[in-house]
């Protein structure tokens, strides 16, 4: 039994007690690969390290299984740690790196530590390297013995802080398949660290984002990728990140001009894009909202790029093409924001030339200008 309950954890730094991490509440179930997620001094791994006991949380609790370890020294924990920047010794051979800890831990024979040692090895393909010492290793197998060294203690949770970061793109790509098979076949609690939007999608049972200490939004990580809870979520997660367009909603669309270039005259909510009338359908829950200004957050892949007006479009000027293999990124220009849509391979189209774009309606996430939260009715 390895579940992680953290309840009001709080860990402040200087005279002016600044809060890294702020009163958080959180529970990883056992076995789970939980991702948290967050730019650069959001608390992230200030929380992994309470987590292990390398920073005393000033108020809160964190338990592991059914034991209370908040003010337990990282040994007593029965946790191991990955770090970002390997911390393996250049002295020692692959073998004797991964069977540090064990030896650390004490209690176990030669013989016992010899197979622990071989059975974590063979578990990131380090077999056939174990007499080597990190300077014949790349940086990829040198995180393997890392992340080897941890496996081998059998520990009932592991955490792991930004591990991939310092490898390069293939690299990544292969060790993060690679980890996610191994410690989902072992049934290890993990809880990862990472400010890489794919390495979390890509890794995580669930997610959490972080934002200046707290956590913002948690779950699966596909449901937070289609309803982020805020346009920090939103703009967050996401390559490109969710695009925003400020929006008036409008009840009864008449009939006349501007229904005609919508192309549509039936009475139900509209988004309307900037002062030319532009607009595209609003779900029915939003006709609370009619007369407000509100944001409407659609990402790249749920919208159409087209070469003539339609039902539902939004005018915009090509920026910018940029094929990116599977899939090409056109950025426009539509009523002074800045649009990034995702198109099929081989999309062209000249730079300044004319476009619609136009959204999948049920793809549209709706939030408040003043707070960023998602509105889903009035």
């Amino acid at each position: 039994m390895a579940d992680i309950v953290i309840r009001g954890v709080r860990k402040t730094f200087g005279r002016g007690r600044v809060a890294a991490v702020d009163f958080v509440d959180l529970t990883v179930a056992d076995g789970e690969l939980f991702v948290l997620l967050g730019p650069s001094g959001c608390g992230k791994t200030t929380l992994l390290r309470m987590i292990a006991g390398l920073e005393a949380a000033d108020s809160g609790s964190i338990v592991i299984g059914d034991r209370e370890v908040t003010t337990l020294p990282p040994r007593k924990r029965d946790l191991a740690m990955v770090f970002q920047n390997y911390a393996v010794f250049p002295h020692l051979t692959v073998e004797q790196n991964i069977a540090f800890g064990l030896r650390m831990k004490g209690g176990a024979g030669a013989a016992e530590i010899t197979g622990k040692v071989r059975q974590a090895a063979d578990l990131v393909d380090l077999g056939g390297l174990l007499d080597r010492r990190p300077a014949q290793l790349s940086g990829g197998q040198q995180q393997r013995v890392a992340v080897a060294r941890a496996l081998a203690v059998s520990p009932s949770v592991l955490l792991m802080d930004e591990p991939l970061s310092n490898l390069d793109a293939l690299l990544r790509l292969k060790f993060r398949s690679d980890l996610k098979r191994i410690v989902h076949e072992l049934g290890t609690t993990v809880i990862y660290v990472t400010h890489d939007q794919v390495e979390a999608l890509s890794l995580a049972d669930r997610m959490a984002v972080m934002r200046e200490g707290r956590i913002v939004q948690a779950g699966p990580p596909l449901e937070v990728y289609d309803h982020p809870a805020s346009t920090f979520v939103g703009g967050f997660l996401g390559s490109p990140p969710m695009n925003f367009l400020p929006v008036a909603i409008d009840g009864v669309v008449s009939p006349g001009p501007r229904s005609s270039e919508a192309g549509s005259a039936d009475d139900g909510p509209r988004a309307m894009v900037g002062p030319r009338g532009d607009s595209f359908p609003a779900p029915e829950a939003m006709r609370g909202w009619c007369g407000r200004e509100l944001v409407a957050g659609i990402r790249g892949e749920n919208m159409d790029v087209l070469g003539e007006r339609a039902p539902g479009t939004v005018a915009g000027k090509v920026l910018v093409v940029e094929p990116l293999g599977a899939q090409t990124l056109v950025t426009v220009a539509s009523q002074d924001t800045e649009v990034k849509v995702l198109t099929a391979p081989g999309y062209t189209a000249p730079p300044g030339g004319d476009v619609w774009l136009r959204p999948v309606p049920d793809k549209v996430r709706w939030y408040d200008p003043d707070s960023g939260a998602e509105l889903t009715g009035p």
